[in-house]
């Protein structure tokens, strides 16, 4: 068949005009299946209302060659006159050219009907694309028409597409935020900067003195620790309370002082002069005070009858009160605080920082006027306490009790002046126990005379007496210059310097006795001559080894040294008075923390008080600094020596006899000094007894003193000493000792 011309008719006839979006008057719609099975929602046709009637792909892109072959893989969607889209032309191994661009209809226009179109004329390029697509079509019978011809629409120059807004351009955003932020930056920089330094002193004062004005601040009290006993019993702890205050710029207060005085004084047990007078307004360091404290330590039910009473200007906080459930129970020792919860004496005084912790504040914003309250929603910070750590001691709460109760009995009973008494383990160097009397009750110290508050046992010195012999036995035996067994020649008195010394059981001139019948009976003579065999420079030496002329360090305040004669110093008389307790002064402590070291066969422990601090955050137990050791003598030297001074409690007529505990073997020595005073000795006698239990393998050392007008250690501390160790042995389950007493050989 041969090929039919360009410009022959078709054989189906006119092809339906495409391109409109309607059929033209006096034209027949062509029933196109494909058409049909498309319908009307094709992609061509939404694209065929765009604003310009073009897809955007199409809006740059020049018309092909008519030459070219069309991409078979570019879609063919096309715009045609009127704004619908053209077929796809598929085509296999034929080429398919689009056609011409034509001129993008103007937007219809209601109701004025539409004009028809003039037929275009085709040309041969442009009739190629729908013969091929027609070609592919079914042959049906179609009413054909003559094709009309079309005049080819005027070439338009494409519009330029407007540029977007400035800041539709992220990049130019970006830039903008950037800029503004630096700026807001420095602007704030520089503000500060002239604040800080360009403000004058008097604007600087004026912004202090707004801010003051408006803040106001509250402490926070910290929860002081507890002090306890050594197993965990309270001595002395905080319980909660409030206190009361007044604001004198309250203007409503100030209108009523007197009224409101009137109301508080009966509550709070404050005379109503004074509440009036703390009401009245007071410039501190220049500023009007807001705060004076009315009462401290306010039980709860009071503070809450105050607060029921909404009196102008007065308030009531949160507060702690120092209670000592004990009353009088180690008062001496621990010592009270103030108003202020600071500890004023004793240990509440000496490990006040432990105990007292960081206070707290409350710092906020109030009004001025009758709006003188915290402003809700203003600036408030709350800097939280931290509580105070707890502090554990060695003492033993029943054992302190009993103590306590026997020395006050015998006090009373020898109208002593003062009093005290120490029971230290003799393994460990701990106290037990440390009385002082008079006792008074810690809760009211204002009530007794500051002399009766002090702690006798670590305060006050006295001459020790008789009981420093028992060191220069020690030393003479631990030197080599004594035999246990050894015979002592002496005579009813003997002369140092310018001074007689004799003795209180006079033994004949020439009279031979051991060293137990010395001790038994207290011999001064025998003492002084054991002493001329050491030397001065060797009864110095061990007299810092048993540990006098220096404080112990045992955890109280304000502890004495007490005084030693130096070699250098001695007189004629020094070489007598020295070694039987006189010209030196020594605190109870030190006699018993001394005795301690024979008990712990020679080795002396530094006596302390303090077992162990407990956090007041987490509870966690810090054990007490450790004490101090040093030897001072031999094992079998201080087993000597103890065996040697349990005379004084079983030889007839021994001056210790009443120091005898029933069942166990008991080794001490009594004394008789001075007590010293302002440097001065005293009328009245410092009479002790120090000893220990049980003398085979003691447990416990005690140490009893009471400054009496008359009477020694054995009449006026031994019988105390009896009653307490007996109490303590049994206390702590020490059976009874194994073996008894050997007899003693006294003299030749």
């Amino acid at each position: 068949m041969s090929p039919r011309a360009d410009d022959e008719t078709p054989r189906r006839g006119t092809s339906p005009r495409r391109g409109s979006s309607r059929d033209l008057p006096g034209e027949e719609p062509e029933e196109n299946p494909r058409d049909s099975r498309r319908g009307r929602s094709s992609i061509g046709e939404a694209r065929a209302y765009t604003p310009r009637g073009r897809t955007v792909a199409e809006r740059g892109r020049a018309p092909r060659d008519s030459g070219r072959s069309a991409d078979p893989f570019r879609p063919a969607l096309q715009v045609l006159d009127g704004g619908e889209g053209g077929q796809r032309t598929r085509s296999r191994g034929r080429t398919a050219e689009p056609p011409p661009q034509r001129e993008q209809p103007k937007p219809r226009e209601q109701p004025k009907p539409r004009e028809q179109p003039k037929p275009r004329a085709k040309t041969r390029e442009a009739e190629k694309p729908r013969e091929r697509v027609r070609a592919r079509e079914p042959q049906r019978p179609e009413k054909r028409e003559p094709e009309r011809p079309r005049k080819k629409a005027p070439e338009r120059r494409r519009p330029v597409p407007a540029e977007p807004p400035k800041l539709a351009n992220s990049t130019r955003r970006l830039r903008l935020g950037t800029v503004l932020a630096l700026s807001l930056f420095v602007t704030i920089g520089v503000r500060l900067v002239v604040l800080q330094v360009a403000t004058s002193p008097e604007e600087a004062a004026s912004l202090l003195e707004l801010r003051e004005n408006r803040l106001s601040s509250v402490k926070l009290p910290a929860p002081r620790g507890s002090i306890l006993d050594r197993n965990g019993n309270v001595l002395a702890h905080s319980v909660e309370a409030r206190y009361v205050y007044a604001d004198p710029e309250n203007k409503d207060l100030q209108q009523n002082i007197p009224g409101t005085a009137a109301k508080l004084a009966p509550l709070l047990g404050v005379p109503q002069s004074e509440l009036a007078a703390n009401m009245q307004r007071k410039q501190v360091l220049g500023q009007w005070t807001k705060f004076r404290y009315l009462d401290r330590g306010v039980d709860l039910g009071v503070a809450d009858q105050i607060d029921s009473l909404n009196l102008d200007g007065i308030y009531t906080h949160a507060d702690e009160r120092r209670d000592v459930p004990g009353g009088d129970l180690a008062s001496n020792l621990i010592g009270f605080t103030g108003e202020e919860g600071r500890g004023l004496e004793g240990l509440e005084a000496r490990y006040d920082d432990l105990l007292h912790g960081t206070d707290g504040k409350r710092v906020f914003e109030v009004g001025t006027g009758k709006l003188n309250k915290p402003i809700p929603g203003g600036f408030q910070q709350d800097i939280e306490a931290r509580p105070g750590n707890s502090l554990q001691l060695t003492i033993d709460q029943d054992l302190q009790f009993m103590v306590q109760r026997v020395l006050d009995a015998a006090g009373k009973k020898k109208n002593a002046r003062v009093g005290g008494a120490v029971v230290l383990d003799a393994r460990t160097g701990e106290v037990l126990a440390q009385a002082s009397y008079p006792l008074f009750n810690a809760a009211e110290p204002n009530k007794v005379d500051p002399i009766e508050r002090v702690d006798m046992p670590s305060a006050v010195v006295t001459d020790p007496g008789s009981s420093h012999k028992a060191f220069i036995f020690g030393a003479a035996l631990q030197e080599g210059v004594v035999k246990p067994d050894e015979l002592i020649t002496i005579g009813p008195a003997i002369k140092k310097g310018d001074t007689t010394f004799e003795d209180t059981h006079p033994q004949d001139k020439g009279s031979r006795m051991t060293l137990p019948g010395l001790l038994a009976f207290s011999s001064n003579v025998g003492t002084i001559l054991l002493a001329d065999r050491l030397g001065k420079e060797k009864v110095y030496e061990y007299q810092q080894k048993f540990g006098l002329g220096k404080a112990t360090g045992e955890g109280v305040p304000a502890e004495a040294e007490g005084d030693l004669l130096e070699p250098a110093d001695w007189s004629g008389s020094s070489y007598g008075s020295v070694p039987i307790g006189h010209s030196v002064s020594a605190t109870l402590i030190q006699m018993a923390a001394g005795y301690g070291a024979i008990a712990n066969d020679g080795v002396y422990i530094q006596p302390h008080l303090i077992k162990a601090t407990i956090s007041g955050e987490d509870g966690a137990q810090t054990p007490g600094p450790t004490p101090s050791t040093h030897r001072v003598l031999d094992a079998n030297v201080a087993q000597e020596l103890r065996l040697i001074m349990e005379s004084v409690t079983t030889v007839e007529h021994a001056t210790g006899l009443a120091a005898q505990v029933p069942g166990y073997r008991v080794a001490g020595k009594t004394g008789t000094g001075k007590l010293l005073v302002n440097g001065q000795y005293t009328s009245n006698n410092a009479s002790s007894f120090v000893g220990m239990a049980p003398a085979e393998n003691p447990r416990y050392v005690i140490a009893v003193s009471m400054d009496v007008s008359s009477g020694g250690g054995g009449d006026v501390a031994a019988p105390a000493f009896s009653e307490m160790m007996s109490y303590v042995l049994r206390q702590n389950h020490v059976p009874p000792s194994g073996t008894k007493t050997p007899e003693f050989k006294i003299k030749e």
